[in-house]
C-alpha cells in the first residue's frame, strides 16, 4: 500500500484482534468508537470483559494520535477515561466537538447539518447519520478541508449489504437486506424502518441467527424482531455445525406469550424469504437480517451459494408474472 502511495489505513479493529494481540506494533494516528452491542460473547464470556478488551485499545493510543468517541452511546465516554490521545467526540443530541442534526430522513437519503453546513447524503438512516459524522469528524482531525470532505461523503453510495433495499415494480413491496446480526443492530434498523414508513404499512421480518457463535444473543434476537415488527419468520442463518431446527427453537423460546402470534418457523431460508413476500400486501416493507452482503450460507461446514438480495429480486420477479 505505500509503495502505490496509499497514505492512510482504516482498519475495523475487532475485539478478538485487540485481544490476541494482531495489533502489536501498530502506531494509530487515531481511533473511533461509534458503539458496543451485545456481541461475542462465546469468546468473551461476560461483557464487561469484552468492555475492558475494547477499552484498552483506546488507552494504549499515543499522545499523538486522537480518540474520536460517540458520545450519544452511554459507554462512549467510557472509552475516553485512560487515554493519552487528544480526546474528541461526536453526537446527534448533546453538545459535542462534531455534532450534526437530521432535518430530514427518508428512503432517498439523508439531509443533514453537519458543520454548520446543509447537505445531502444519499445514506438511509439515523445509524448513517452517526457514521458520517465520525467519518467527517477523523477527516477534520486528519486536517482535511470541510468543503471536500462534505462534497467526497456526500457522494458515497450505501454498503452492498446494509439496508440494501429493492422495490417490486408493481405492488410497490419494499425488500431491505441487511447484515443485523446482532439485537441492538436489529433493533436500529427496525427502528430505522418505522421512521421511514409513509403510513401503515406493514413490517415484515425474516430473521435467523448463525450456529457456533454466542448463543444468548437467540431469543433476544428473537424477542426484538417480534416486538418491533407485524409479522415475523424465523429462518436459518449460517447454521455452520449446529442444527438449525434447534438454533430456531431458541429463537423461539425469547418470544413472549402474547407475540407468539405473530411468528411462524421456516427453516430453509429460500422458502422464508418467499413466504415473507407472500404475507406482504402493497407497499408493505420486507426485512431479510443476518445475512446482509454474503454471498452463501454455511451448512454442515459447506458454504452453499446464497444471496438474500437475489431471492427477493428472483421472488419480486415471480410476484409480477
Amino acid at each position: 500500500m505505500v509503495k502505490q502511495g496509499c497514505a492512510y489505513a482504516f482498519m475495523e479493529v475487532s475485539s478478538h484482534a485487540i485481544h490476541q494481540h494482531r495489533i502489536a506494533g501498530l502506531k494509530f494516528a487515531g481511533g473511533i468508537f461509534s458503539n458496543i452491542t451485545h456481541d461475542h460473547l462465546d469468546y468473551h464470556k461476560t461483557f464487561d470483559e469484552y468492555l475492558k478488551v475494547k477499552k484498552s485499545f483506546f488507552d494504549n493510543l499515543p499522545a499523538t494520535a486522537f480518540a474520536l468517541t460517540n458520545i450519544d452511546d452511554r459507554r462512549g465516554s467510557v472509552m475516553l477515561q485512560n487515554t493519552r490521545a487528544d480526546k474528541q467526540t461526536y453526537s446527534l443530541r448533546t453538545l459535542a466537538n462534531f455534532k450534526a442534526k437530521i432535518p430530514e430522513n427518508n428512503l432517498t437519503g439523508l439531509q443533514l447539518n453537519i458543520g454548520d453546513t446543509d447537505v445531502h447524503f444519499r445514506l438511509i438512516g439515523e445509524f448513517n447519520a452517526y457514521n458520517l459524522t465520525a467519518v467527517y469528524g477523523a477527516a477534520i482531525l486528519l486536517g482535511k478541508d470541510k468543503g471536500e470532505v462534505l462534497q467526497a461523503l456526500s457522494d458515497i453510495p450505501g454498503a452492498e449489504g446494509r439496508f440494501d433495499y429493492i422495490t417490486s415494480a408493481t405492488e410497490r413491496i419494499i425488500g431491505i437486506v441487511d447484515y443485523a446480526h446482532t439485537p441492538d443492530a436489529l433493533l436500529n434498523v427496525l427502528a430505522t424502518i418505522k421512521k421511514l414508513r409513509q403510513g401503515h404499512e406493514q413490517i415484515i421480518t425474516v430473521v435467523g441467527c448463525g450456529g457456533d457463535r454466542d448463543t444468548t444473543k437467540r431469543p433476544v434476537m428473537a424477542e426484538v424482531a417480534a416486538e418491533h415488527s407485524d409479522k415475523v419468520i424465523f429462518t436459518s442463518d449460517n447454521p455452520r455445525s449446529e442444527d438449525p431446527a434447534q438454533i430456531i427453537k431458541e429463537m423461539e423460546a425469547g418470544v413472549p406469550v402474547h407475540l407468539r402470534k405473530r411468528t411462524i418457523s421456516i427453516q430453509d431460508r429460500h422458502e422464508a424469504i418467499k413466504a415473507a413476500i407472500s404475507l406482504a400486501g402493497k407497499e408493505d416493507i420486507v426485512l431479510v437480517a443476518g445475512k446482509g452482503h454474503e454471498k452463501y450460507q454455511k451448512i454442515n461446514g459447506v458454504k452453499h451459494p446464497f444471496d438474500d438480495k437475489q431471492v427477493l429480486k428472483e421472488t419480486f420477479e415471480l410476484l409480477e408474472k
